[in-house]
């Protein structure tokens, strides 16, 4: 028998090899295991790895539900799957060593990356996150970023993130863009959960907030980037990751109810914080920039929107004696043919509560869209995902004929900020897709004949091809902007957003 070959253990190997349980190669500045499976070695940066694998522990499988459950801070109900982890070689944000001078093991592209990040964020994306500047630009601009340097890890990472998402619309294909935008999100997404978890004070509310807002920015504006991202796929392999990818990939439209979960994760943390940022002035100036809500739920059928509320009482009343309206499709086929369990045809009379907050959800969602109807210009359509109940979330989330003509309506009213990068093109692709749920299989051969009267105003604005630089036509889109701005003005109760908030408070009910 030939002598067996000595062995010499290492225990220099990487500490990805070494998680993985596989020989590492020992090759300096990147080993050969990184390299065949194209992600960061520790040999190349030793000083973030940890949290590379931290992040992507946290993050793995694609489809993270990190949310806050302690009772010092609500639930956020963020729908972390439109953010997908890492899948590309990516190195979250550079943490300055803790002796003077650069690190010598940070790759000179990573820094420069950032700093080209950071140079468009203030020079450019700060300005196309609020429709009310200059009244918030040095906030976004500076103050932003100097409460992400005085510590603010997921801050300084939401930073980054919709600054690369921002120049991804001006060079889509760049693939080093498009993994950095879903990198430094997956990353601020674990920071800001862990910190949730830590709990809010006085120390942490105000980054906190910000942070929110920046989540829910970002997860609007990667819905633009969809159909590039499935480009790149396909053409290069990459996996971006993610349910909705797959289900668009497939040819089905999907609701983004991201965008809702993100929006009302900015009312759960403004309502667990409330206490600090009413007294910050950083909080409230940013509230208190959003076009004042003014909702009329005493006006009937004939508002501009009157009409989505047509036969809820005879669907309401269905609902109540447990069984189907003969022109209301209450549960609609699921994926197997059959409604939900307990949610059957004929089955026991609805809970009185449910009927109630069935009726307040909608009710609530047309009082929105009536109002930002008259002030699209205020970016007053972007109020909806963020006030709507969650009942009416419920009620989308089943797939509710009247809920996903309300949806339509809500994306026709986008139509008004087309020019605005994160909102290109939205109005005409979401307003097609939610058509195309009722002109399918999912309703039956009737449901688009019926709803069509509720939905041919919302066709007609995401179609509509506006050339000129002025509003759309008032004929086109039912109301005068900027007159129905002025009515709106002189009407305008004194506080704003802030006094809306604080009353809410008040009454627990935010």
């Amino acid at each position: 028998m030939a002598p067996r070959r000595s062995h010499k253990k290492s225990r220099a190997g990487c500490r990805r090899c070494k998680s993985r349980k596989i020989k590492c190669d020992e090759v300096h500045p990147r080993c050969g295991g990184c390299v065949k499976h194209a992600v960061a070695c520790d040999f190349e940066n030793p000083s973030v790895l940890v949290d590379i694998l931290a992040a992507e522990a946290a993050l793995s499988p694609l489809s993270p539900s990190i949310a806050a459950t302690s009772p010092s801070t609500p639930a956020a109900s963020i729908d972390f799957g439109s953010f997908p982890g890492p899948s590309a070689p990516a190195t979250p944000l550079y943490r300055a060593p803790s002796t003077p001078g650069l690190s010598s093991t940070t790759p000179p592209s990573h820094r420069l990356l950032e700093l080209r990040l950071m140079h468009q964020y203030t020079a450019m994306t700060c300005k196309t996150i609020t429709f009310t500047a200059p009244v918030t630009e040095e906030i976004w601009s500076i103050t932003v970023p100097n409460l992400a340097f005085s510590g603010s890890q997921h801050l300084a990472d939401a930073i980054l993130a919709v600054a690369a998402l921002h120049l991804r619309s001006i060079t889509p294909n760049d693939r080093e863009l498009v993994r950095a935008s879903h990198a430094y999100m997956a990353a601020t997404l674990a920071e800001y959960s862990a910190a949730l978890t830590k709990g809010i004070d006085h120390t942490n509310a105000e980054s906190l907030f910000l942070t929110s807002a920046l989540i829910a920015f970002q997860s609007t504006a990667t819905r633009v980037f969809m159909k590039d991202e499935l480009s790149i796929e396909g053409s290069s392999g990459i996996n971006l990751g993610g349910k909705d990818r797959q289900s668009s990939a497939a040819g089905s439209y999907t609701i983004p109810f991201s965008w809702f979960h993100s929006f009302q994760g900015v009312k759960a943390i403004t309502a667990a914080s409330w206490q600090y940022l009413r007294v910050s002035p950083v909080a409230t100036q940013v509230i208190n920039s959003q076009a004042v809500l003014q909702l009329d739920f005493s006006a009937g059928p004939d508002t501009f929107f009157g009409h989505l509320l047509d036969g809820l009482d005879e669907e309401l009343a269905a609902l109540g004696s447990g069984s189907s309206s003969p022109n209301i499709n209450l549960y609609p086929p699921m994926g197997n043919g059959a409604p939900p369990e307990g949610e059957r045809r004929g089955s026991a009379s609805a809970d009185p509560a449910l009927i109630a907050s069935t009726r307040q959800a909608y009710q609530h969602a047309v009082a929105v869209l009536n109002w930002a109807h008259k002030i699209p210009h205020k970016g007053a359509p972007l109020a909806f995902p963020a006030t709507v109940s969650r009942r009416y979330i419920e009620l989308l989330e089943e797939r509710q004929p009247r809920a996903l003509a309300i949806l339509a309506c809500f994306f026709a009213l986008l139509k008004s900020m087309d020019r605005v990068w994160w909102l290109q093109g939205m109005a005409r692709r979401e307003v097609l897709g939610v058509v195309s749920i009722f002109n399918s299989d999912f309703f039956g051969p009737e449901a688009y004949r019926e709803w069509w009267p509720h939905l041919e105003w919302a066709m007609q604005i995401a179609l509509y091809e506006h050339t000129g630089s002025g509003p759309i036509p008032a004929d086109v889109w039912g109301a005068d902007w900027y007159a129905e701005e002025a009515a709106l003005a002189r009407g305008q109760e004194p506080g704003g957003y802030f006094r809306h908030i604080e009353l809410l408070s008040q009454m627990g009910s935010i």
